[in-house]
């Protein structure tokens, strides 16, 4: 497997670790920056609101760069929008450089994805997507406890220092491993050809899905230090840890529902969201038991994470002749969960229901993935649009 692939699986880490960590550092920025925790955990909202706008734009914008220097341009800007988000004592100003760094994630998401592809024959492709996508997996095991970690040792703008450096150290690998040529021009996608398939309501119907799953998931997790140091009683010592068990459950589910999802995708979403839907009800139950709550939030995200590459994989299938822009939306499906879920727990807390009434929130949300799935199941297929063209494309991400 060529350095290059390791080196972006890498880059997706140091980044993936800005995504993930303030989950675990809402009670610092709140404290620190004078605002509520459900107004810092809009924080974790405004990233993917970077990313929903960031991937279909910067999909079609990045296919006639150098692969390269659009790697480095992105990882440059995110950097630097962290440098700034370290030094400023402003929540809005904040927010809006959660929201640029996110915007260059998604695009080198999508370029990453294509440069990775691009590398290695077709019998090695999905071996190089999962060492690519890897390094998410393990920002949620190592990045997101360690920053939770560095951020209560240190103070919350630790952390953005150590994901700026890392940014800026992965640029000098970047630009030795990945070769600095052009795309070829004749593999550019038709937008036409891409824009008729996203005709396709089944395609749209995934999308749902693909929201609401994350959004089922996202709710609970947005707000899991609070809820760990406030409702199940543990000190926040313990928070980093428990986030660490979260991360090896979301990759045992995403290990398990990648080996199902090619060919059983309908039966790897119904578990997965069943699953989600019985856990976070017994959260609401259970998250004042320690041991209880711990087990349960371990395994939110392994039945949660184990939809993941079923809903890319639903999307792909709907949509595989023409994959620049189907799979662009899907990243920012992924995003509209993201942004929702962690508002709707907020209000929630805001009205006095209390950390453990997220648990219904989530199961609600589950629910209507589960009917988007039932739907998605008894709705005949459409004849497939063949765009007269099939090739790969930087959206084709597989997030």
């Amino acid at each position: 497997m060529p350095a290059a692939i390791y080196v972006l699986g890498l880059a997706i880490f140091a980044q993936g670790t800005s995504e993930l960590m303030l989950a675990g550092l809402l009670p610092e920025l709140s404290s620190d920056l004078g605002v509520t925790i459900p107004d810092a955990g809009l924080l974790i909202s405004a990233f993917a609101v970077g990313m929903l706008v960031g991937a279909p734009v910067l999909a079609v914008v990045t296919l006639r760069w150098r692969r390269r220097t659009a790697l480095l341009v992105f990882l440059a800007i995110f950097a630097f929008t962290h440098v700034i988000g370290a030094l400023t004592p402003n929540y809005q100003l904040l927010v809006a450089t959660r929201i640029a760094g996110a915007f260059v994630y998604a695009g080198f998401w999508a370029v990453a994805a294509v440069t990775a592809l691009s590398l290695v024959p077709a019998d090695r492709r999905g071996r190089a997507m999962s060492i690519v996508a890897g390094g998410l997996s393990l920002a949620t095991i190592v990045g997101l406890p360690a920053g939770t970690l560095l951020g209560q040792q240190f103070g919350w703008r630790a952390p953005f220092w150590a994901v700026a450096a890392m940014s800026i150290s992965v640029m000098a690998a970047v630009f030795v491993t990945i070769p600095g040529t052009r795309p070829d021009p004749a593999a550019r996608p038709r937008i036409s050809a891409e824009l008729r398939a996203m005709a396709n309501p089944r395609l749209w119907l995934a999308y749902s899905t693909t929201a609401l799953s994350v959004g089922a998931l996202l709710v609970v997790f947005s707000y899991l230090a609070p809820l760990l140091t406030e409702v199940t009683g543990l000190s926040s010592g313990w928070v980093p840890a428990v986030l660490a068990l979260y991360g090896v459950g979301a990759l045992a589910g995403i290990t398990i529902g990648g080996r199902t999802s090619d060919s059983r995708p309908f039966g790897t979403l119904l578990v997965g969201l069943g699953g989600l839907v019985i856990l976070s009800v017994a959260l609401v139950f259970w998250a004042g038991q320690p041991i209880a709550a711990v087990v349960l939030i371990v395994s939110l995200g392994g039945f949660g994470f184990a939809t993941n590459p079923a809903v890319n994989t639903r999307v792909f299938s709907l949509a595989e002749g023409a994959p620049t822009l189907a799979a662009a939306v899907n990243v920012s499906a992924f995003n509209v969960g993201i942004t929702v879920a962690p508002w709707l727990g907020g209000l929630a807390i805001d009205a006095g229901a209390g950390y453990a009434s997220l648990g219904w929130i989530g199961a609600g949300i589950g629910i209507l993935a589960l009917l988007t799935v039932v739907v998605a199941l008894r709705t005949p297929p459409k004849p497939r649009i063949e765009p007269g063209r099939d090739q790969l494309s930087p959206a084709a991400l597989g997030r």
